[in-house]
């Protein structure tokens, strides 16, 4: 069936809220290929937005998959727990930065992780306020919108949102916006808005995701997780787009040497497989009653056999090396794109995160949204998956498996200097 047919029938069949950048229906997909169902073939630049960090169907994942199936594939862990939920927070549980003891729930979504960090640490510290960064994304649950920092397109249309939200500018000097004033924003918000003792926590997402992969900078966590501790706020890292050796690390929070309360995390947890979790320090994640916390599909056996696969793989083929690797290969072909072309603007990664602004004249003010959506386009075109984001619309993310032979991963850099 052609994509233009399936389109059709996608259009009447699913409401337009659910969004698709690319009108190409995936058949089939092996490490960092997708054949769509007219046969073509793409170099996957996406990973399912992070997720398949290990490459589309690794064989070590799938046999994990496949021997759970022949087992069970739902009994419900608050009904009759199974081994692998357990095996899988005592690894997570090791691997999260921070010598305190640590304790780990599983859910299924990433925006369910959210809302159960929040719902912890306002249990933790009897307060409720929480505050936020302009640009992040934390979901699209009502608390997970209150949480975003972005209106369009996430919050059109669904307010009210849960109250005692706050926002202060993330600090991305390419924007205009320092350290100083996103910290002064946080003083002023504390003198004009709300007092620090009715704070329950600040999140943030050490390289923001949807909001352009701009980066905090160690020093800016490391006076964040200071301020908390002067105020008894828990700091939440949303680790949900940067974990899994994403950005070279297990985590990101690591490049800053601080020890988040608590981190969520998952897309890449499983390979494919939908789980999510929260990490935090034991007591804190102590705090909510026998059944405050859970979920039907909270922890899905598959999820967690997978994810315990995933962190094997990530070990034997050493993928947070990898990632440094190719985040290095896709900075140097940027690097030597941008001679030539005036309109790519900052170049950014942390790892295997990695983006370019597109501007007008290499003028940071003047954002070029139509471009980057012309250059995504004429990318799928030719064979390549791209995703577009950032908070004017203008930045392209690279995202490929981090399991990409480098041929591949060079081919995917010659089509996308030719779309530029």
């Amino acid at each position: 069936m052609s994509n233009a047919h399936l389109w059709e029938s996608r259009e009447a069949a699913i409401p337009r809220g659910v969004g698709s950048m690319h009108q190409v229906f995936a058949a089939r997909a092996q490490n960092a290929e997708i054949w769509d169902e007219e046969g073509k073939r793409y170099i996957d630049f996406a990973s399912g937005i992070a997720v398949t960090n290990t490459g589309h169907n690794h064989p070590k994942i799938t046999a994990a998959v496949k021997a759970q199936l022949e087992d069970f594939s739902h009994v419900c862990y608050q009904v009759t727990p199974y081994k692998s939920y357990i095996e899988l927070a005592e690894r997570l549980n090791g691997l999260a930065p921070g010598p305190t003891r640590k304790k780990t729930i599983f859910l299924s979504t990433g925006a369910e992780a959210v809302e159960n960090a929040i719902k912890i640490a306002r249990a933790a510290t009897g307060r409720t306020g929480v505050i936020a960064f302009g640009g992040a994304f934390h979901g699209r649950t009502m608390m997970g919108m209150a949480l975003t920092g972005k209106v369009v397109p996430y919050k059109v249309g669904f307010g009210p949102f849960p109250n005692d939200i706050y926002h202060i500018p993330f600090p991305a000097e390419y924007l205009g916006i320092s350290e100083k004033q996103s910290l002064g924003a946080l003083q002023n918000l504390f003198k004009a808005d709300v007092e620090p003792s009715r704070i329950a926590a600040i999140i943030i997402e050490p390289v923001q995701g949807e909001g352009g992969f701009y980066q905090a900078s160690p020093n800016f966590m490391q006076t964040l997780r200071a301020l908390c501790d002067e105020h008894g706020i828990l700091l939440i890292c949303d680790e949900i787009q940067t974990g899994f050796a994403r950005t070279g690390k297990m985590f990101a929070s690591e490049y800053a040497g601080i020890e988040p309360d608590l981190m969520t995390i998952a897309k890449a947890m499983a390979g494919g497989y939908p789980i999510s979790g929260v990490i935090g320090k034991a007591e804190i994640m102590d705090a909510p009653a026998p059944g405050g916390l859970g979920g039907t599909y909270g922890g899905s056996p598959l999820g967690c056999v997978a994810g315990l696969a995933v962190l094997d793989v990530i070990k034997e083929e050493n993928l947070c090396e990898r990632a440094n690797e190719i985040g290095g290969r896709i900075v140097r072909r940027l690097e030597a794109m941008r001679q030539s072309d005036n309109g790519i603007g900052e170049i950014r990664t942390l790892g295997a995160m990695t983006a370019m602004e597109l501007v007008r004249d290499g003028d940071p003010a003047q954002a070029d949204p139509e471009r980057t959506k012309k250059i995504v386009a004429r990318a799928r075109e030719h064979g390549l998956l791209l995703l577009s984001c950032g908070v004017r619309g203008n930045v392209i993310r690279f995202l490929a498996p981090l399991t990409i032979p480098f041929d591949v991963l060079d081919e995917g850099l010659d089509i996308l200097a030719e779309s530029l």
